[in-house]
């Protein structure tokens, strides 16, 4: 892979930006039973980027490629929010929700799954028609829960979501991350991460039945010096 490569994100426009995958794609996915969040090309503040609105739904909007290292790369992205969702509570199945989250899909060995786990891949593979990553690190915007905090997802282990902003005082506003994937992926599932096959955003507000709104920029992997 190229240094530095943008594999996803919209600076160049939200259809066709450099990735390590030139026929990579955003394209929406749809996760079974629920309505879909809308995604759509914008302008903010001057930058290029993605709007999504959600009325009690839960989708994403995702770019998939052939698998890449991450050895030596750091993941920046950004994201502007104008309100979080009342009552919302990422530690709680039932309302949990997020304006905003990036996530970033990992492969590894299906083996070691538990059983539990890969009976649930295949019910979703059934659903979907296609089998779950090994492993989705996301990082999200939490109503009070303190920064760096690891929620694991109450339907399956595989996915593991790290705060990187909580409350309001961040608000209506641009907030640019830069994060140590390799680091990240370790602390959150005590492992090294496989290849890196795809990046996603999501905005829900399913759980709570309420509306949440957000714009994302660029998702890019950068040397980490």
């Amino acid at each position: 892979m190229s240094m530095p490569a943008a594999v996803a994100g919209c600076a160049v426009s939200p259809s066709r930006v450099p990735t390590a995958n030139a026929a990579a794609r955003w394209q929406p996915f749809a996760l079974p039973g629920k309505r879909e969040t809308q995604y759509l090309p914008a302008h903010k503040d001057g930058r290029t980027c993605w709007h999504a609105q959600a009325d009690a739904s839960a989708s994403m909007l995702r770019r998939q490629f052939e698998g890449h290292s991450i050895d030596g790369l750091h993941a920046e992205f950004s994201w502007w929010v104008p309100r979080t969702i009342a009552d919302a509570d990422l530690g709680r199945a039932e309302s949990s929700d997020s304006p905003v989250r990036v996530a970033f899909a990992f492969t590894g060995d299906m083996a070691r799954l538990s059983m539990r786990t890969r009976m649930q891949y295949q019910m979703a593979e059934m659903l979907t028609g296609e089998v779950p990553p090994y492993a989705t690190l996301m990082y999200v915007w939490s109503n009070n829960a303190p920064l760096e905090t690891i929620f694991t997802s109450a339907r399956t282990d595989r996915v593991r979501k790290i705060v990187v902003e909580s409350g309001e005082s961040q608000l209506r506003r641009w907030r640019n991350y830069r994060r140590d994937l390799s680091a990240d992926f370790h602390r959150a599932f005590g492992e090294r991460p496989g290849p890196l096959i795809g990046i996603g955003l999501m905005t829900d507000a399913d759980n709570t039945g309420s509306t949440a709104e957000a714009w994302y920029g660029d998702v890019s992997l950068r040397p980490a010096s």
